[in-house]
């Protein structure tokens, strides 16, 4: 059951929440900038899970890191991977014209935070100490 608590399963939920409110709320669909937004979350994770290969160390979120990752995307942020799930979000809602899915794009970014971040940061700074803090204090937590 571990496997349902996972970004992408939270970010699944948070899109079919989003779809079934596709249209609701003013016209405000924007299909080309929804779509690019998308793209470009989809293009951020693919960077980001070539340096993990790179680097050689688990993606899976609550696995023990055996490297420390700070090459690539991850010079601009710390976590693209979850910046890019809240693009997605914020993409998809747009794309569908859903006020409700807009709604949803910081309860996602919360979700990340506390529930996958803070832990994730906490076990990396215990396993690699003065090079995370070094890291943390010239890069950003989202961007």
């Amino acid at each position: 059951m571990r496997w349902i608590d996972m970004p992408p399963v939270w970010l699944a939920g948070l899109l079919l929440l989003s779809w079934l409110f596709r249209g609701v709320g003013p016209d405000f669909a924007l299909e080309s900038v929804g779509a690019l937004i998308v793209l470009a979350g989809a293009c951020v994770i693919a960077l980001a899970a070539r340096e993990f290969r790179r680097h050689r160390t688990s993606i899976i979120p609550g696995d023990a890191p055996s490297a420390l990752v700070t090459t690539g995307i991850y010079r601009f942020s710390r976590n693209p991977i979850y910046l890019a799930d809240v693009a997605i979000l914020l993409g998809a809602s747009l794309y569908w014209g859903s006020l409700p899915g807009l709604i949803l794009v910081p309860v996602l970014a919360m979700i990340l935070q506390l529930r996958f971040i803070l832990p994730e940061e906490q076990r990396i700074q215990a396993t690699f100490l003065s090079e995370f803090d070094a890291y943390a204090q010239q890069t950003n937590r989202w961007l």
